[in-house]
């Protein structure tokens, strides 16, 4: 008899929240009785789900941002997710752990330079928290492209996952992994999730309602029928917002944990996850992908770039995203000429940044092993704000802040903040202001409800960045942060 295997993946992340000037998360009415959405979703999900041992029984990838934040927040959640992963790589040889793009940035809309800080950036973050290097790595929101697929590939990144609508494919058989070959003789796996079934969790509430029919009635029959003596293995991979279970959805943490430890007993069914999988039954057949989609917008990655019928009166998303990029262009090339007297390649200085975001090592540390040269103060700490500001310059591309219908929400305004933080960190470490080139860029872009314009909260945060003595959330020069 043909094997049956299934996997459940959760992709768990939440975006930065943090004001950039004070390190700390404002109030979030809408998160009440909570502080804040981190607050509430955590107590909701990510502890019930570590607390029920669901890590250790499905595919996921924890968004680095989140890690961070559950790092402070209850340290002990977290240790429980990372001791899921050891296990299975003490028990399988490989984890179910995968890492994930550092800001969860739409990778084909950025540059090949942020393309390598965003990869290398998850996979330090990755061998930090879990202790291994990743085999997969999750891109934000599927995202894909070429370009990224080649880097990933780079990295020695193994697989990653994709919707079905992502295949350049007709009736693309979803229950076996296959093959990208990439322009520079690399390839890389793909897996592609079951649309129906993960349609299904994640949006239908009645799907998840009891895990023995959720086995019988709707997972086993989207097996496919073969004959007595085929022993072609099948993998149906079902994936969904790991906040699904128990937050989106309320008590699917306890559906998980029983579908995995007691739905499936006494069936010729078993729950599997990607690196193990590909221990087992290595892709064999190719295909190409279809670039520049997603999974959560069938018009590709418009959804980040400009207008589609998934979010209405989106008008203000493409002026947002080219005054952004202009933006970032405009530290880029600060950044570039204050090292280039220093080094040949400024941006391996950006890529390697990660072990000081991470706490691994202080930024003087960095920055003294990484230039082979004497540094004076003055110089030690333009450096240390250029590459804080690149930080900054970075999560000001986190997507939601285009996910939704209007400018007016905490998100784009936060991608506002960001980019301030980023141009006053620049204007202290060079002294040169770019505000007002900046601000002239995001005046285009405005809410349709409230009229609120994006320079106008560009100004907002540039006034309270002047009112500062020195600037609060740049990693520590002589001390790691705290991990």
């Amino acid at each position: 008899m043909e094997k049956q295997a299934f996997c459940v993946h959760g992709h768990f992340y939440q975006p930065p929240r943090e004001d950039p000037l004070t390190g700390d998360i404002p109030l979030e009415p809408g998160a009440m009785p909570y502080h804040n959405w981190n607050e509430r979703i955590h107590a909701q999900c990510y502890r019930p789900n570590a607390e029920a041992g669901n890590f250790e029984h499905i595919s996921f990838n924890i968004g680095p941002t989140l890690v961070e934040w559950l790092a402070g927040y209850d340290p002990a959640t977290l240790d429980k997710i990372i001791k899921a992963d050891q296990k299975n790589v003490k028990r399988n040889g490989v984890g179910n752990a995968m890492a994930q793009a550092y800001n969860h940035v739409i990778m084909p809309l950025a540059s090949l330079q942020d393309k390598i800080t965003q990869v290398r950036w998850g996979i330090q973050d990755f061998l930090m928290r879990f202790g291994r290097k990743p085999a997969g790595m999750w891109l934000p929101e599927t995202a894909v492209d070429i370009e990224t697929l080649e880097v990933l590939a780079q990295h020695d990144i193994k697989f990653t996952i994709l919707a079905p609508w992502q295949a350049e494919a007709q009736n693309l058989d979803v229950s076996k992994p296959y093959i990208v070959r990439l322009p520079e003789g690399r390839q890389i796996t793909i897996f592609f999730y079951q649309q129906e079934l993960s349609a299904g969790v994640s949006f239908n509430p009645a799907v998840t309602v009891n895990a023995d029919l959720f086995v019988r009635n709707i997972l086993l029959p989207k097996f496919k029928r073969q004959g007595k003596e085929s022993d072609t293995p099948q993998l149906l991979l079902i994936a969904s917002d790991g906040e699904l279970y128990g937050h989106h959805q309320p008590f699917r943490d306890k559906f998980l944990a029983y579908l995995m430890d007691g739905a499936i007993k006494n069936m010729a069914l078993e729950a599997t996850y990607p690196a193990l999988w590909l221990e087992q039954y290595p892709a064999q057949e190719e295909i190409q992908i279809r670039p520049n989609t997603s999974w959560s917008c069938p018009h590709g990655v418009t959804r980040w770039c400009g207008q589609c019928d998934c979010t209405p009166h989106s008008e203000w998303k493409k002026p947002l995203r080219r005054a952004l990029t202009e933006i970032a262009e405009m530290i880029d090339r600060l950044y570039r000429l204050a090292l280039e007297p220093y080094l040949d390649d400024p941006w391996e200085l950006r890529h390697n940044y990660a072990v000081v975001l991470g706490g691994q090592v202080s930024a003087r540390e960095f920055i003294q092993t990484s230039i082979p040269r004497k540094l004076s103060e003055e110089e030690f700490n333009r450096i240390r704000y250029l590459l804080a500001a690149q930080y900054e310059r970075q999560r000001m591309f986190t997507s939601c802040g285009w996910f939704f219908d209007d400018f007016d929400r905490i998100e784009p305004r936060n991608t506002i903040a960001y980019a301030t933080h980023a141009v006053w960190l620049v204007n202290l470490a060079t002294g040169i202001d770019l505000s007002r080139q900046a601000a002239a860029a995001l005046k285009p872009v405005k809410s349709w409800r409230s009229g609120l314009r994006a320079d106008v909260v560009f100004n907002h945060h540039l006034k309270r960045a002047q009112e500062m003595k020195a600037p609060h959330d740049i990693p520590a020069a002589d001390s790691p942060p705290a991990p």
